[in-house]
C-alpha cells in the first residue's frame, strides 16, 4: 500500500536533479508538460491504491476467508517490497535512465495490479502485491526524478505545485473511490483502476520523455536482501503478538513463544548486520555519512515514530466502522475525508508559517496533536460517529497539515545540497518502513479483546515519542 497520506519528503528528489539545461535537454513547454502529466498518472497509481485498498479490507478478508494475520500481509507484502527496494529503484533510474525505468515500473504495476484483481486466495494476492510493491519502488523515484530532469530549475515550483495538488486529490478521493468500487463492483475493482492508468502513462512517456543522462552505479543487492530479510522477520513476530489460538496442546503457547523470540532475535540481528555491511559496502543504499549527521539521524527516527502511529490508526478504522459500526464501504471511505482534505488543502499554508515562526514548533505540535486525535478515537468508539470517529480525524488531519512540510523541509536542509536526492529516498524508506511496521503491529494487538484501544493507546505512544525525538534533535539553523 502507498501511503494514505502525504509523503513525508520527497522534494529533495526533484530539487537535486540537475538543470535540464546543464544536462543538455531543453524541452519545449509542450512536451514538458506532457512529461509532467504522465508523472502524475504514474504517481496517482501508488497514491489511488493506497488510500483506497484500507477501505475495502473487511470486504476482502470476508470473500477470500482471509485471517487477520493473512490481511495484514496483503498490506505488509506491497510495503515490505517497496521500503526494502525504493534506494535501488533510484539507483536503476540513473543507471538505465529515468523515463525507461518509469515506463516499465508502469508496466509492471500494471500487470501486477491485474494479477491482484484476479486473485482466487490470499496467498495469490499478497503474492501479487510483492511485485506491486518492488514496481512501486521503480515508479515512485523515478516520477520524482524525472520531473526535475525535464523542469529547468526555475519552472520547478510550478511542477511541483502541480504534482503535490493532483498528489492531495487522489489522495483524498481515494477512500471515496475504493468504497463505492467495494460496494458497487466488488474489492477486485479497486485495483483495476491501475492497468489503464499505466497504459496511458507509457504511451506519453514513448511520446515526449526526453532522453536520459545515465550514472554509472553499481546496486547494493547484498545490502537490499538484508534489509528485506531483517524486515520480513521483525513485522511476522510484530504480527504474531496477542492471544494464541493454538488449541490441544499443553505447551503451543511456550512453542509460539519461543519462535517469535527467535525469529525477532533473527530480525535484530539482520538490522546489525545491514548497518556494518552499509560500512564496508563501496555503494551503500545509507552512507554512513548521513547516519552520522545527527540532526538527519534524529528527524528519521521522528519518521518512523511518527507514521507507524498513523499506520496503525488506518488499518484498524477500516475494520470499527465497518464490522463494528455497521456502515457501507462508501460510508467508510467519506469518513477519511476530513483528514485527506485537511492535510491536502493546509499543508502549503502551515509550510508558510513554518518559514515566519520555524520549524522546530510545528514539528513538535504536529504529531502531539495527532496523539490527542488517536486517544481521542480510543475513547470514543463507543460515542457517536461524529464525535468518536470524524471530529478526531479532522483533528487528526489539521495535526498532520501542521506536520508535513516543515518535515519535508527539515530533513532537505538537514544535508547539503548533493545529498538532498540521496536523503530524500532514505526519508521516504524510513516512512515505509513504519508503515511495515505500523500494520504488522495493529493486526498483532487486533487479537485482544480491547485491540482497537490498545492500538490507537500504542499509536498515540509512538507520536508522542515523534514529538520528543522532534524536540531533542539539533536542527540546522534555517530550520530552529
Amino acid at each position: 500500500m502507498a501511503q494514505p497520506f502525504v509523503e513525508p519528503c520527497s522534494r529533495g528528489v526533484i530539487d537535486a536533479e540537475l538543470c535540464p539545461a546543464e544536462l543538455g535537454r531543453g524541452e519545449p513547454g509542450r512536451h514538458r508538460g506532457m512529461v509532467l502529466a504522465a508523472c502524475v498518472l504514474a504517481s496517482s497509481m501508488a497514491f489511488i491504491d493506497g488510500t483506497a485498498l484500507p477501505v475495502a479490507l473487511p470486504t476482502l478478508r470476508a470473500d477470500l476467508g482471509a485471517d487477520l494475520a493473512s490481511v495484514q500481509w496483503v498490506l505488509n507484502g506491497y510495503m515490505l517490497a517497496l521500503a526494502s527496494l525504493t534506494l535501488i529503484g533510484g539507483a536503476l533510474a540513473d543507471v538505465y535512465g529515468k523515463a525507461r525505468m518509469l515506463a516499465l515500473g508502469c508496466v509492471l504495476f500494471g500487470l501486477a495490479s491485474a494479477a491482484c484483481a484476479l486473485a482466487p486466495s490470499p496467498a495469490w494476492l499478497i503474492a501479487a502485491r510483492v511485485v506491486q510493491g518492488a514496481a512501486a519502488a521503480i515508479v515512485t523515484p523515478a516520477s520524482l526524478a524525472l520531473i526535475g530532469a525535464t523542469y529547468p530549475r526555475a519552472e520547478r515550483n510550478r511542477a511541483i505545485g502541480v504534482w503535490a495538488a493532483t498528489s492531495a486529490l487522489t489522495t483524498a478521493g481515494g477512500p471515496v473511490l475504493g468504497g463505492w468500487l467495494t460496494e458497487t463492483l466488488g474489492w477486485p475493482s479497486v485495483f483495476w483502476i491501475n492497468p489503464p492508468l499505466a497504459l496511458v502513462a507509457v504511451g506519453v512517456l514513448l511520446v515526449f520523455a526526453p532522453e536520459d543522462g545515465r550514472i554509472q552505479r553499481r546496486f547494493d543487492v547484498i545490502g537490499a536482501t538484508i534489509l528485506a530479510s531483517a524486515l520480513g522477520a521483525l513485522a511476522w513476530a510484530l504480527s504474531q503478538i496477542g492471544p494464541s489460538e493454538a488449541q490441544g496442546a499443553a505447551d503451543a503457547p511456550a512453542r509460539t513463544g519461543t519462535a517469535l523470540a527467535i525469529v525477532a532475535g533473527l530480525g535484530i540481528v539482520g538490522l546489525a548486520v545491514y548497518a556494518f555491511w552499509e560500512r564496508r559496502s563501496e555503494h551503500p543504499m545509507t552512507p554512513p555519512r548521513l547516519v552520522e549527521n545527527h540532526a538527519f539521524l534524529g528527524l528519521n527516527v521522528a519518521t518512523l515514530m511518527i507514521y507507524t502511529g498513523i499506520s496503525i490508526m488506518f488499518f484498524l478504522l477500516p475494520f470499527d466502522l465497518v464490522d463494528r459500526r455497521a456502515l457501507s464501504s462508501t460510508d467508510a471511505g467519506l469518513v477519511f475525508l476530513p483528514f485527506t482534505l485537511g492535510v491536502g488543502l493546509l499543508s502549503n499554508v502551515f509550510g508558510g508559517l513554518a518559514d515566519k515562526i520555524g520549524a522546530r514548533t510545528m514539528l513538535i505540535a504536529g504529531p502531539a496533536g495527532a496523539a490527542l486525535a488517536y486517544v481521542w478515537m480510543a475513547l470514543g468508539q463507543k460515542e457517536s460517529l461524529m464525535l468518536g470517529v470524524i471530529a478526531p480525524m479532522t483533528l487528526l488531519g489539521l495535526s498532520f497539515a501542521v506536520l508535513v512540510a516543515p518535515l519535508t523541509a527539515s530533513v532537505m536542509s538537514s544535508v547539503d545540497q548533493t545529498n538532498e536526492g540521496l536523503a530524500s529516498g532514505i526519508n521516504n524508506a524510513a516512512s515505509r518502513i513504519a508503515q511495515l511496521v505500523g500494520v504488522a503491529l495493529a493486526a498483532g494487538v487486533a487479537s485482544f479483546e480491547s485491540g482497537y484501544e490498545i492500538g490507537l493507546a500504542v499509536a498515540a505512544a509512538t507520536s508522542i515519542g515523534g514529538a520528543f525525538t522532534a524536540a531533542i534533535t539539533p536542527t540546522p539553523a534555517a530550520i530552529s
